[in-house]
């Protein structure tokens, strides 16, 4: 599949679009022999690209970061049914990158996307159980829906895991809930609310594993640390 030589400069050598394409201005890459130009596009898996007459690293460098996803976008790099999906707010990075588990099209917050894929397999393993948090605004008895959510409960039929529970507060009728899951079944946090007999109003995924949403801005998105892609892997 050909893309444009920038995109393929960025992802395999670390670059900047930028900078690869103030590279192809110089005329320091070539393409099959023949000097790139703006614009051009070749395929990375047959064409050979060299800058300053040497090859591309092989592969694609590895990247890790955390999208704040906003409430209206499908957790797919498409979607059949024409919705907003989340590879449209990843699409200036160069490498494409997948999302790691999911984020219900009514729910915000952190997402983590990767091109690495030995780390998602890790990290979606059910043998994983790396925490998630969530802040969850929720109407109906807030002190009787903690209490039953934190009594044995079933989703599909299995017994779930005691999740960790906090009341944060209340305004409007409308009250905070801070809960921490360690599985990852299918709309978890909503179906045990619902048994709860709380009604969700919104639901935000402020942490998983050791990363943390922070002031992260709806829509946008960081690269992880070193630190937090080593921490991510323990």
């Amino acid at each position: 599949m050909t893309e444009r030589i920038q995109k393929i400069m960025a992802a395999r050598a670390g670059l900047s679009r930028r900078a690869a394409e103030e590279l192809i201005r110089e005329r320091l890459v070539t393409v099959n022999g023949a000097t790139a130009h703006l614009g051009d596009r070749a395929d990375p898996d047959s064409d050979l690209i060299l800058l300053r007459g040497r090859p591309l690293p092989e592969t694609e460098r590895k990247v890790y970061i955390m999208l704040n996803k906003p409430v209206g976008y499908v957790t797919t790099m498409s979607d059949e049914r024409g919705r907003k999906t989340v590879a449209s707010l990843v699409e200036d990075i160069p490498v494409r990158v997948y999302p790691v588990g999911r984020l219900d099209i009514n729910s915000d917050g952190l997402l983590i996307m990767t091109n690495d894929g030995e780390l998602t397999n890790r990290l979606t393993h059910p043998s994983f159980e790396k925490e998630k948090i969530y802040r969850v605004y929720v109407t109906g008895d807030a002190e009787a829906g903690v209490k039953r959510l934190l009594e044995p409960m079933e989703l599909d039929g299995e017994p779930i895991r005691r999740p960790r529970v906090r009341l944060i507060g209340e305004r409007d009728g409308v009250s905070c809930l801070e809960i921490t899951i360690h599985q990852g079944k299918n709309r978890q946090v909503r179906r045990m609310c619902r048994i709860a007999g709380l009604e969700v109003r919104r639901l935000t995924r402020v942490g998983e594993g050791p990363l943390r949403l922070g002031d992260l801005k709806k829509g946008c998105w960081r690269e992880l640390t070193p630190e937090e892609v080593h921490a991510l892997r323990q």
